[in-house]
């Protein structure tokens, strides 16, 4: 093998080994992203399910209200009339 066959290939090694690593170092990058993503996801649904769950307990706790006036007057009504 020549001296110059020989550079050239050690440079392509070189060149090879360096585009590994810079694709590695990418795949770790998008990795990190689609997990961080992913947690982020995660808390605003965990956030907007909680928003929805407390309002449907205040409806619940209004309309629970609403019903105990409604029964209570009728109620008073029946006995006092």
């Amino acid at each position: 093998m020549s001296l110059k066959m020989r550079r050239n290939l050690d440079e392509f090694e070189q060149a090879y080994v360096a585009e590994v690593f810079a694709d590695r170092r990418r795949q770790d990058a998008a990795i990190k992203r689609t997990e961080q993503r992913q947690r982020t996801r995660h808390a605003q649904k965990t956030k907007r399910h909680g928003t929805i769950r407390f309002m449907l307990l205040v409806l619940a706790m209004i309309a629970t209200a609403v019903i105990v006036t409604i029964v209570m007057f009728r109620t008073l009504y029946m006995v006092m009339g």
